[in-house]
């Protein structure tokens, strides 16, 4: 239900739109080809186990933790918005 200026379904295209754009980033950050016996960061050895769970694992799981909140800490910006900041 779309209100103003904004066609029928506007809502859902951005919906649609912001799920889309996160699939492609996160295939787009998939390792590719074979993966490594020791971590690129701290040079740890990455578990055989590991290397077969993830193909292209390049780092251990604690510089990988590390890279993920580090990612999350820079995330995007929301296309959508919030009802609070329309409202400021």
């Amino acid at each position: 239900m779309a209100t103003g200026w904004a066609g029928d379904g506007a809502v859902q295209d951005q919906i649609d739109a912001t799920v889309d754009d996160a699939v492609k980033r996160a295939r787009s950050r998939l390792a590719q080809g074979p993966g490594l016996a020791r971590c690129e960061e701290c040079d740890a050895t990455i578990p055989p186990a590991r290397r077969k769970a993830v193909p292209g694992v390049r780092l251990c799981v604690a510089c990988q933790e590390e890279r993920d909140r580090d990612e999350v800490a820079h995330a995007g910006y929301n296309r959508r918005g919030s009802k609070d900041s329309q409202l400021r």
